[in-house]
């Protein structure tokens, strides 16, 4: 069995392991008959992208503001996925109640759920960045088939959707998926050990911060490419997703989201040093607090709820046949997005 069908199933079983645990939790009541969610369970990913998250968790912002809002005591569980295409099958299998991950696979899911899933608010605005510690790869037509590139999740990720953008690019619109033999499944922690040990056959890693940061500290890597170059201009990367149905049953604990993320960007941007050390704490992540506030304070990197740039995914999508009908942004949110 290859790699990456041990990767899958592993994913798999701990998938089926977060169902049954989490089995009769959806949706659960509060005892009082009051009709209110008692248990919510949200996913997150790897990455200084989902900060926002990481201060809701360490600060219990969304228990206390839902508290404050009249909505009782709620448990927030949180689940950390390797990749966008786990995170979508959490979501409709019903383990999870809400979702983060890349604008690509929730807009892949928005169309297969023909609207039944949309977004509740961005969480981002950071770069992708694709490195290599092939010295003679230095633009994308450089790669061979002795490379390989780790990304979240092939095809479906938003680092694998902005490969193809650039490929498209660099090589003709209908050789978009060129690059797309040479990409491997990988949690960005896996990549980044992978690649900078030198021991493996991962020569490059599509990924963000603090990951991309660590690796360019190491002599023998470099950048090849950004995703604000390829999209000409600042994107939101990540957001949070949910069902419509979860969305029309929990309209006040979704406002109540909302604004807690709002709140948390706020703290972001005026404590950077204490929320570079509370990312380290909850993520359980070796970086230092030095280069977290660093990547924190970088100009291109902002957080926010509000979407930039969403449909440079979506219209690509759908032109190259991944998606059936081309969204407007607004159709990918729920409203009180734009009402905020």
């Amino acid at each position: 069995m290859n790699k990456e069908c041990v990767r899958k199933l592993l994913a798999g079983i701990a998938l089926c392991a977060l169902a049954a645990g989490t089995a009769g939790a959806a949706g659960k009541k509060n005892p009082s008959g009051g009709g209110k969610q008692t248990q919510l369970r949200i996913s997150k990913q790897y990455g200084v992208n989902y900060l926002p998250l990481v201060v809701l968790e360490g600060h219990k912002l969304l228990e206390k503001n839902a508290k404050k809002a009249g909505l009782g005591d709620i448990t927030v569980k949180w689940v950390t996925f390797g990749g966008g295409a786990t995170a979508n099958d959490a979501l409709l299998s019903g383990s999870v109640d809400i979702i983060a991950g890349g604008v690509a696979p929730f807009v892949r899911l928005w169309d297969k759920t023909d609207g039944g899933v949309k977004s509740l608010g961005t969480l981002d605005r950071s770069p992708l960045l694709l490195n290599s510690s092939n010295p003679n790869v230095r633009r994308l037509r450089d790669f061979t088939e002795k490379d390989k590139i780790a990304l979240p999740s092939i095809k479906i990720s938003i680092q694998a959707l902005t490969l193809q953008i650039a490929a498209a690019k660099e090589f003709g619109k209908d050789r978009y998926d060129r690059l797309d033999r040479l990409t491997v499944a990988l949690p960005h922690p896996d990549a980044l050990v992978a690649l900078t040990s030198g021991q493996s056959e991962i020569t490059a890693h599509f990924t963000n911060e603090p990951f991309s940061a660590t690796e360019l500290q190491n002599k023998n890597i470099h950048q090849v490419l950004r995703s604000y170059d390829v999209l000409g201009g600042a994107h939101t990367t990540n957001l949070l997703s949910t069902t419509d149905k979860w969305y029309r049953d929990n309209p006040r604990l979704a406002a109540v989201l909302l604004e807690s993320l709002n709140e948390a960007d706020e703290w972001i941007a005026g404590h950077r040093r204490e929320a570079a050390q509370l990312y380290l704490h909850v993520a359980k992540s070796k970086e230092s607090v030095d280069l977290l506030v660093q990547i924190i304070s970088d100009p291109d990197i902002t957080f926010s709820t509000k979407p930039l740039n969403v449909t440079a995914f979506s219209d690509f999508l759908y032109e190259t046949g991944a998606i059936s009908r081309k969204p407007a942004q607004n159709e990918l949110f729920f409203d009180t997005v734009f009402a905020q």
